[in-house]
């Protein structure tokens, strides 16, 4: 995400931070190499410009204060102004007081609202609601059918018209008069798209916004379509007076332009993004979160928050109680680590939450999922006995494994060796028994590699 435009505010930020004194040339200098990456990341030149007047104002104007150096003072200024430039803060969704909240999804073919809503309504889901998907889009072959499959694999009940010729506008209030039969309070309609904007596409939305007020009317466009998909968002919210956008693909921006651009231009604020193919890849958005990321800073809030939902807590619990107990760990311990590690999503992912990563070590990770599965191989094909007391893994039985595993022994050596790193670097930390707090866990050590 966002890799060339972190990539190169990364060392215009470090060499800024270090700076003892900043005086107007080198200001001056600071903001030409920041104008020259935005707009080379596709950023509207307008928001450039407003954004480094902004920061030029702020940082000519400042007061020094004594524990930060002037440099420091220039990374907040920008720091600051990219999270405006990005809306500031989340902006929640809106729900309706009492009945039932409907969500209206919107935006061109291709854009990912079908797949989007299913990913939202899983979200709700997992909130405590109990949501209703509605298959709108009468005209895309198979539509239908692929809102229903996601349905039923997320458990999540699906309104689908029996009569695809009734207006779009009927069909919806038919689907909020099911809401209610099944006592749902989230109704997410699933709208029709075109391949580019018309006029008969738009007065279709008008009239569906018209049959059911919708809390939220959510544009969902593709972030790797740059400043196209700014132009687009632009248009929808003259049309229907958008509530908030859905960035999809988001994970593979590596420009950022869009998402630096789409409120400034707009002035309705990113609410979701798409980070991934995987129906669990659905995010609320949060300006000063992604700032931090993209300025690498790291994002650990957002980092707790999805251990917080996806690691199993009896099994960190029982892992954690296990090895404490016996003052040391084992391979069947390794490897519930790994798999703990693959609920939290890509090791790339992963490395961009934790501050002091920067781009260049991403480079140097493989973050092939594949190379899981290949570790999961190798310990699998050991004995139980092996894989409580690894030093019996001897040279016979080390082939014996890779031959059973379909790897190679130089795989099982390099798995082992990873495994020895972690143990070591958990003793230093202090986590069998003895000193506590000296080191992250994780650091140097890479499963994947």
């Amino acid at each position: 995400m966002f890799d060339e435009l972190s990539e190169n505010l990364e060392g215009i930020i470090r060499r800024l931070g270090g700076r003892v004194v900043l005086n107007e040339e080198s200001i001056e200098e600071s903001l030409r190499e920041i104008r020259r990456v935005l707009l080379e990341a596709d950023v509207n030149y307008r928001l450039v410009q407003d954004f480094l007047g902004r920061v030029k104002e702020k940082a000519a104007g400042r007061e020094v204060i004594r524990s930060v150096s002037p440099g420091q003072m220039m990374v907040k200024i920008v720091h600051d102004e990219l999270v405006g430039m990005l809306g500031g803060s989340s902006r929640p969704l809106e729900t309706s007081a009492g009945g039932v909240t409907v969500i209206m999804l919107c935006g061109l073919q291709g854009s990912g609202k079908t797949t989007t809503a299913g990913k939202l309504a899983r979200q709700l889901a997992a909130q405590g609601r109990k949501p209703l998907l509605v298959a709108a889009d009468v005209y895309r072959p198979a539509a239908i059918e692929q809102l229903a499959t996601l349905g039923r694999q997320l458990g999540i009940a699906t309104f689908t018209p029996r009569d695809t010729g009734r207006p779009v506008a009927q069909i919806v209030t038919d689907a909020l008069i099911d809401a209610n039969q099944r006592q749902a309070d989230t109704v997410l309609i699933d709208t029709a798209g075109r391949l580019q904007i018309d006029e008969e596409m738009m007065q279709e939305l008008a009239e569906v916004k018209r049959a059911v007020s919708p809390q939220e009317i959510l544009l969902v466009v593709d972030a790797m379509t740059g400043q196209e998909a700014v132009n687009i968002a632009r248009v929808f919210h003259e049309q229907l007076d958008l509530t908030g956008l859905v960035l999809t693909k988001l994970d593979g921006d590596a420009r950022g332009g869009a998402a630096l651009s789409i409120f400034g231009v707009t002035g309705v604020p990113i609410k979701l993004i798409g980070m991934g193919e995987g129906l669990d890849a659905l995010e609320t958005f949060h300006p000063e979160r992604m700032v931090s990321r993209l300025l690498q800073m790291g994002d650990i809030v957002s980092l707790v928050e999805k251990a917080e939902e996806r690691i199993d807590r009896e099994e960190a619990d029982r892992l954690e109680k296990k090895v404490a107990s016996r003052g040391d760990m084992d391979l069947e311990d390794f490897l519930s680590t790994l798999k703990q590690l693959q609920r939290l999503g890509s090791m790339e992912g992963i490395l961009r939450m934790i501050p002091g990563v920067s781009g260049k070590l991403l480079k140097n990770v493989d973050v092939d999922p594949k190379k899981f599965k290949r570790l999961e191989a190798i310990i699998l094909s050991m004995t139980p006995t092996e894989r409580r007391q690894p030093r019996l893994l001897n040279a016979s039985r080390r082939r014996r494994i890779a031959a059973g595993s379909g790897t190679s022994v130089q795989d099982v050596n390099l798995l082992l060796k990873q495994f020895d790193q972690m143990r070591k670097m958990m003793k230093q930390m202090g986590l069998f028994g003895g000193r506590r707090g000296q080191g992250l866990p994780g650091r140097g050590i890479n499963p994947f590699n």
